[in-house]
């Protein structure tokens, strides 16, 4: 059965794309990139502004020359991941390769691409708030469980420090810290329900004075992954695995805009049987080229928690 191979590439990566941003805790970071801009093939320009403070004004000479900075800082990215599928022209069944093409690579990327993306992102802010000494700890004498409500608070703090009290914060909870936080009974009376944006999706999550309280599943919360190539032996399976050393990141705060996840490329290639060389079969080809990137003026503004 042929399809029209374009037109349903182009609807069909639409709607991963939308089955990314739905089941990613991280993808709303992604709205934080409109400004990059590409040089080169694995180069992307993000532009940090630095301004003089004001001076007196003198009523003979006027202003104060001030000056300007723009820079548009070079970051490169590192995660091209793929993976290639096949589906034999056999196992089709009533729903036509368009609904089971749909059916496979909707749960590929629910099941693989939306867990690893956030394990990738979330491990490498928790470097970057622990490279920069922005670690907090437990009250002593507390655990997680009566100490978790102090912890949060002193984290916005920490933040609002930095960046003020006009920014929307995003705070990412591992289930241990989520748990104690809503056993919490003084807690009931501070949570709020709300919308929170994730490109053109909108989601209910509850806000603690104003900053979005976002559970993460343990296994996309820990402070570093091995992330495997698919081929070499013993890294067949692909995907990622904690390093021996990584630790939980049970709480980790910062400005919702303090980081921005560029997707590069995000895309879908359908061969059919009959172009395929190798066998009589629908051949899929997955590639997602991302990464996330912290500029330096919101570099203070990260705050994480690990044990």
């Amino acid at each position: 059965m042929a399809i029209n191979t374009l037109a349903f590439c182009e609807k069909l990566s639409g709607e991963l794309d939308k089955a990314l941003v739905q089941k990613s805790v991280t993808s709303f970071l992604a709205d934080n990139a409109m400004r990059a801009k590409f040089v080169g093939a694995k180069t992307v320009l993000l532009p940090d502004i630095d301004f003089q403070g004001l001076g007196d004004y003198n009523r003979d000479e006027g202003f104060v020359r001030g000056s300007v900075t723009v820079a548009h800082t070079p970051y490169n990215l590192t995660m091209d991941r793929a993976r290639t599928f096949s589906i034999d022209r056999e196992d089709m069944d009533e729903t036509g390769i368009a609904g089971l093409a749909g059916q496979v690579l909707g749960e590929f990327v629910r099941t693989k691409v939306a867990p690893e993306m956030d394990a990738y992102v979330l491990s490498k802010l928790a470097k970057t708030a622990t490279d920069a000494g922005q670690t907090l700890s437990l009250t002593t004498g507390k655990t997680v469980k009566d100490g978790c409500l102090d912890l949060l608070g002193r984290s916005m703090q920490e933040v609002q420090k930095v960046v003020g009290f006009d920014e929307e914060l995003v705070a990412f909870l591992d289930s241990t810290v989520y748990a104690a936080l809503l056993s919490t009974p003084e807690l009931s009376r501070q949570l709020d329900a709300g919308d929170f944006k994730k490109g053109q999706l909108s989601t209910q999550v509850k806000y603690l004075n104003g900053m979005a309280i976002l559970p993460v599943p343990d296994s996309r919360m820990k402070s570093g992954y091995a992330f495997k190539d698919g081929s070499t032996d013993g890294e067949e399976a692909g995907g990622f695995t904690p390093v021996d050393a990584a630790k939980s990141i049970g709480l980790l705060v910062m400005p919702k805009k303090a980081c921005s996840l560029i997707k590069k490329t995000e895309k879908i290639r359908i061969f059919e049987p009959d172009q395929n060389q190798k066998m009589d079969a629908y051949q899929f080809d997955y590639r997602l080229y991302y990464d996330a990137f912290v500029k330096k003026s919101h570099l203070p503004s990260i705050f994480v928690y690990t044990y």
